[in-house]
């Protein structure tokens, strides 16, 4: 059997507060994330958002214990999947590959190359497909192999999304069911799904299937969990002037409080990992406007 190797994809994080600014400036900086119709605008318009969300974004990382945790989470997946494939005599060694911090897809790549890998599987660690996610990271994987005969000549198997895989569904009915049973009255807990958000236009003019994933994620999610709980998706952490998909998540949130609901089991649906946009946007700012509006 050939050695494979299993390249997880993910955002990354700033480890360190000191990080932060060349983090956002790497994220905005990509086209996919902000679109613009005259490309040499595009790393000018970075180093101002960059320079001017820094303060804020750094105070947020602060309040989680000074830099993300998602790399530290992510290498330990890699690991766990890496074991788990081994003990099913498979020759697999897992490569994590960051979009925008360290470990770069670069450094991936060149480990592989330095192991011998034979074949590549990509694994995004986004269950859900967006052209900003993984749409991003398979590109950059793309650019890397045009320029690198080596890497170009190793086949390459891509998993586009996993959004209904069963084994994952159950997972997630899974941690659910555990927060629900723990409610006041497990049988009234309203479930809050909150997605990361996208552009309107991502969908409506690039064609972008995230927001049709997400909604068919969270119906399985439902089903899988066979309970009749009251359920809410929304969409989180959007960002700029333009239109967004909705529900947003605040206004959500504010609605349901109108609406007398008191215990709220939130799943964070976009994402497999502990970030900033779970312990700090979804643990602290929407909980204090669930708090606020009687949640």
């Amino acid at each position: 059997m050939s050695r494979v190797g299993i390249v997880l994809l993910n955002l990354g994080g700033p480890e360190r507060i000191q990080d932060v600014g060349p983090f956002l400036y790497n994220l905005f900086a990509d086209p996919e994330i902000i679109r613009l119709p005259i490309p040499a605008l595009q790393k000018p318009l970075a180093w101002l958002i960059s320079t001017l969300r820094s303060n804020k974004s750094q105070e947020a990382y602060r309040s989680i214990g000074g830099g993300s945790p998602l790399r530290r989470i992510t290498d330990q997946q890699a690991r766990e999947l890496q074991s788990l494939l081994r003990q099913r005599n498979v020759d697999a060694t897992t490569y994590v590959a960051m979009r925008y911090w360290h470990p770069f897809t670069e450094s991936a790549v060149a480990d592989m190359k330095a192991d011998g890998i034979e074949q590549v599987v990509v694994l995004p660690l986004y269950p859900h497909f967006s052209i900003s996610t993984s749409g991003s990271s398979f590109r950059e994987l793309q650019r890397l192999r045009q320029g690198d005969e080596r890497f170009a000549q190793l086949p390459l198997r891509a998993i586009r999304s996993w959004h209904d895989h069963p084994g994952y569904l159950k997972a997630m009915a899974q941690l659910m069911e555990r927060e629900i049973d723990a409610c006041v009255d497990p049988s009234t807990a309203h479930v809050f799904f909150s997605a990361h958000g996208v552009p309107k236009s991502y969908v409506e003019e690039a064609g972008d299937p995230y927001q049709k994933e997400i909604e068919s994620c969270a119906e399985l999610i439902m089903k899988t969990l066979g309970r009749d709980n009251p359920w809410t998706l929304a969409y989180q952490s959007r960002v700029g002037p333009v239109e967004w998909l909705q529900p947003y998540t605040e206004e959500a949130l504010e609605e349901l409080g109108e609406k007398g609901v008191k215990e709220l089991v939130v799943v964070p649906i976009s994402f497999v990992s502990e970030h900033i946009e779970t312990l700090e946007e979804i643990d602290i700012e929407y909980r204090e406007i669930a708090t606020e509006a009687g949640v």
